[in-house]
């Protein structure tokens, strides 16, 4: 499975659930769960080259990592 090699970050599942009525506070009977999907969330992965322990490797690497200067890119 694929993560990030600084924070560990892996895709993560949940539920999309579907609903059917109109809600309590806008005036109806309330909404009803009618369905359930199972989904997965990925994190937002890039393949950079980056610096570690004094040789040049490529890495997965999350994007707020990357944003947050957690590593450092290889020129």
């Amino acid at each position: 499975m694929r993560s990030c090699i600084v924070c560990s970050k892996s895709p993560t599942t949940g539920k999309k659930y579907r609903r059917r009525g109109m809600e309590k506070r806008k005036g109806g009977a309330g909404s009803k769960v009618v369905g359930k999907s199972f989904r997965t969330v990925f994190p937002n992965l890039q393949r950079i080259k980056i610096s570690l322990n004094g040789s040049v490797q490529h890495a997965m690497v999350c994007t707020s990592c990357i944003q947050a200067n957690k590593v450092t890119k290889a020129a």
